[in-house]
């Protein structure tokens, strides 16, 4: 090509089957790993409220520390899948989910599928109405079945007034990513305070013995005593870190953010408050000169910093510490549970547990308050980042690679049509009697997260191993550890259809 018509990127570089084919661009200058923090506080804002403060400590509750080593293999998985998910979008500045479409155009609806179902369960905004009910007017004990339950005031209005509130606050933001960013930084920060004071207060040093005892304990499962399906814990495999598409999220906002190849893509912004931004369909590639290939190694080395500190770290912290105020609370130095801690097994009956103990410590009223605020904060703001990234994800799937050519779906207006439905979608689950259990919400989202980590990490594999250059692709550390992503989410996902859904699908066709 000559003048200044764009030149392409051979197709055996880079498919683009029924995309458009990228352009060749400059990678542009790496900035330092600092100035990168954001997306990942993001990522680790919304592991927050899903395994860290509700299923981990849960199954410590029930458990122990027994399962804790998967715990850990969890969070070092996700460490490393994230940073797959951001190679391919630093070297294009495409989302993920693009690339995938490029491998083939079916790859778009099964992961519309993929991100709209599973994160469609509103159990946070349900959890955060839980705790927030407690706040006010307390918890009532009754007996349903034969268990002990503690009933929430007005949660399920709560619960949906959270979810209008989430919607209104998306909207209201000039660019959404900035005030997604924001408000995650913020609360991180504050709950992390929180977390190592109460911590500092409740941790008791057999509880940390145990906790390092369980974490070299691998392949050893909970015993059947503690009533934990293989549904559970595969949910919480999924969420030890953020778990499933909010991952593929990542994605989305370091291009949103400007890294990399992303420098050259616009940003999603509100209708109402935003000005738009024009954003090309497709991404872009770079020659591998070598001023290109330097600066990608820089955005690279950077990028990995980042993600470690600031994903890796604050998550396996969260996990470690919340784990240990369960444990702690719940169990004596003998590893038995303590008198009158076995009635809060039921749903989300053990943070109330966890509330009421702190209650009785001196100046307890306060910590039993700070405690269910946190709870709250930490809910709620992980059903904005999971409406965000649901929304976010969608469009840009939608856009790309059916509308592309349609000029009056914007991707932002595509956002907010998939932002008010998800709400709608969620209060309609809230509405139905029998679905308003907060962390029966949670399981099944997580669960069928695990099994969409199982599909997204073979295409990883494939496609940044096979489809990027040899000079961009996967060291043989980071191929293993995905190769293990593969077994690790497969396992579990197989187990789960076998143990879970096969004999449920077998009673109703008998």
């Amino acid at each position: 090509m000559s003048g200044s018509d764009p030149e392409f990127v051979p197709d055996d570089v880079i498919p683009h089957q029924h995309l458009p084919p990228l352009e060749y661009r400059d990678m542009p200058e790496a900035i330092p790993w600092k100035a990168m923090i954001g997306p990942s506080i993001i990522l680790a804002g919304l592991s927050l409220g899903s395994g860290e403060f509700m299923l981990w400590p849960h199954i410590t509750y029930k458990a122990g520390f027994v399962f804790f080593w998967a715990c850990l293999l969890g969070v070092l998985t996700q460490f490393f899948l994230n940073m797959e998910i951001e190679r391919y979008t630093l070297v294009t500045g495409e989302s993920v989910i693009t690339g995938f479409s490029r491998l083939s155009k079916h790859w778009a609806w099964i992961m519309l599928i993929c991100n709209i179902v599973p994160m469609a369960w509103p159990g946070w905004a349900s959890g955060a109405a839980t705790t927030l009910s407690w706040l006010l007017y307390g918890a009532q004990e009754v007996v349903v079945d034969g268990e002990i339950q503690y009933q929430a005031a007005h949660a399920n209005w709560f619960a949906i007034a959270g979810l209008i509130l989430v919607g209104i606050v998306l909207t209201s933001g000039p660019v959404v990513y900035n005030t997604v960013e924001k408000i995650q930084t913020f609360l991180v920060a504050l709950i992390m305070v929180a977390v190592v004071l109460l911590a500092f207060l409740l941790v008791k040093p057999y509880a940390i013995s145990e906790m390092l005892a369980g974490a070299v304990k691998f392949g050893e499962m909970p015993p059947p005593s503690a009533d934990l399906a293989f549904v559970s814990l595969l949910g919480a495999l999924a969420f030890a870190g953020a778990g499933g598409t909010l991952n593929l999220g990542q994605s989305n906002y370091i291009k949103d953010k400007g890294y990399g190849m992303g420098k050259y893509i616009g940003r999603i912004t509100s209708p109402i408050t935003g000005q738009t931004e024009a954003s090309p369909e497709v991404g872009y590639h770079f020659k591998h000169t070598d001023d290109n290939l330097a600066r990608w190694k820089q955005w690279w080395r950077a990028a990995n910093i980042e993600h470690f500190l600031s994903f890796f770290v604050t998550c396996l912290l969260c996990l470690a510490l919340l784990s240990l105020i369960s444990y702690s609370i719940f169990y004596d130095a003998g590893g038995a549970l303590k008198p009158g801690m076995d009635k809060f097994g039921k749903d989300m009956n053990f943070i109330w547990g966890e509330a009421t103990t702190l209650g009785t410590m001196e100046g307890g009223q306060m910590l039993k308050v700070a405690f269910l605020i946190m709870g709250t904060a930490i809910l709620l703001t992980t059903e904005l980042g999971v409406l965000d990234v649901i929304s976010r994800i969608s469009a840009d799937i939608v856009k790309v690679n059916y509308l592309r050519d349609n000029e009056n779906w914007s991707v932002s207006k595509l956002y907010f049509l998939f932002l008010w439905g998800e709400i709608a979608l969620g209060v309609t689950i809230l509405m139905t009697p029998g679905f308003a259990k907060p962390l029966f919400l949670i399981k099944i989202s997580a669960a069928l997260q695990g099994g969409v980590m199982f599909v997204y990490s073979i295409l990883l594999l494939w496609m940044n191993n096979k489809v990027l250059s040899r000079s961009l692709s996967m060291s043989p550390l980071r191929f293993v550890a995905i190769i293990w992503s593969c077994a690790f989410f497969g396992y579990f996902s197989f187990m789960v259809m076998k143990m879970e859904v096969m004999p449920i699908l077998f009673e109703i066709i008998s």
